[in-house]
Formats: structure tokens, sequence, C-alpha cells
């Protein structure tokens, strides 16, 4: 037999190519870009300038009035020559000194005062709400009103003014007391607190206050029964 030649089918294969697509990228919202607002040179300036002026403005006016101020405080001074009104006190009674049912302390006194007004092209309007309270180690034993009334240039007035209060626990103040009053001195604060308007000529000010303290030292709390006023020290002050 002749050499006869196989013929093999060649088998082609086919690959598959296979192509992988990417999505398009999708396209994102981009936001808007806050830029700061650069406010120009100039306006800058403009306002500092304002501002600088309008603070002139204001220190100016403090200045004037403070300059005003001191002008009228020395006008006052120079031509009135203010000075504090003085007190002293003549005289002090007990008429009720005794322990309540409450065990409360009742205390009534009578005490008499002279006011002297140096001043002599000022007047002094004592007015409503003016009060004398009567104190021993910090307690107040009682109080009374200062009466209304107008005071002239150079004027003495005496104030004859009843008090009354009552203290919480009697027995220990009244006990303290009696002690000292063996002693023969009892130590006492008189305390003034009086609303007054000056009257500078015929024009009346606005009101201030004249807060007084008068350290008292008596021989005894005797009820109807003179008491000796061995010392007294008193300060005051004014409170516009």
């Amino acid at each position: 037999m002749g050499d006869q030649q196989k013929v093999f089918p060649v088998l082609q294969m086919e690959t598959k190519k296979t192509t992988t697509t990417t999505p398009a990228p999708t396209k994102t919202e981009l936001l808007p870009v806050q830029r700061p607002v650069v406010t120009p040179p100039a306006m800058r300036n403009k306002k500092g300038n304002l501002c600088c002026k309008i603070l002139c403005w204001v220190l100016s006016l403090l200045v004037i009035a403070l300059i005003a101020l001191a002008i009228a405080v020395a006008v006052v001074y120079f031509v009135f020559h203010p000075k504090l009104p003085r007190y002293e006190v003549n005289s002090l009674r007990v008429t009720n000194l005794g322990i309540n049912l409450d065990l409360s302390l009742s205390a009534e006194f009578r005490v008499e005062i002279t006011a002297r007004n140096p001043n002599e092209k000022i007047g002094i309007y004592y007015e409503k709400g003016g009060h004398i309270g009567v104190w021993y180690d910090k307690t107040k034993l009682c109080e009374g009103p200062i009466p209304r009334f107008y005071q002239g240039h150079r004027n003495v007035t005496k104030l004859n003014v009843a008090l009354t209060g009552r203290a919480q626990y009697g027995n220990t103040i009244l006990t303290a007391l009696q002690q000292q009053q063996q002693t023969g001195r009892v130590p006492l604060d008189l305390k003034v607190n009086a609303p007054v308007a000056v009257k500078l000529g015929k024009l009346k000010m606005k009101k201030i206050r004249i807060l007084g303290n008068c350290k008292l030292v008596v021989d005894s709390l005797s009820t109807n029964n003179n008491i000796n006023i061995k010392a007294s020290d008193c300060s005051f002050k004014v409170k516009l």
C-alpha cells in the first residue's frame, strides 16, 4: 500500500474574547466653593476712622462733663462753704424694759438730740423716712422716726424722739444688760439715718442721706429714772 497520508482535521478552537466594559464614571455634583468676601482696604479704613471718631467724641464729652462737674463743685465750695450738720445726745430715758410672754425683750426709750446747722448760706430739709435706733451689742433694742422739718441757716433744733421695739432672746439680752449695769457702764450705740435735701440759696438740691453713729456709755437702764450719759462719741458721714 502506498503511503497514505492521514489527514487529521484541524480543529480550530475559537477563543472567545471576553471583553469587560468598565462603567463610565458617574458625574458627581460639585458644590460651589464659597470664597470669603474680602473687604476692600478703602472700606476698612472708612469703618476704622468712623469708630475712632465716635470714640474720640464720647471721650471728649466725658472730659467736658467732668470739667463742668469740677467747676460746679468748686463754685459751691467757695461760695457756700458747706459743712456737715452736728448732733449731740442730750438725754436718754427708759420708759419700759422687760420680758414679754413670748420671751422677747420689749424696750421703750425717749431720746433728746440737738441738731445744729452751722452753715450760713445752706438750709436743710429733713425728709420723710429718717429714723433713730438704739443698739446693744449688735442687737437693735428700739427705733423711732425723725420728724420732718426745715432747718434754716445757723439754726439749732432740739428733737425729742420716742423709740420702741422688740428683740428676740430677751432673757439673754436682759441678763447681759443687768450685768453691765452692775459695773456702772452700759455701752450703747445710737444710730441715725436721716434723708435730707440741701437748699443752696433758692435751689433745692437732690436728696442725700446723713448716717451717724454715737457710741454712748450710760450708768444704768433703770426705767423712769434719770440716766447719766458718761461718754458720747459721735461720727457722721454723707451717703449720696
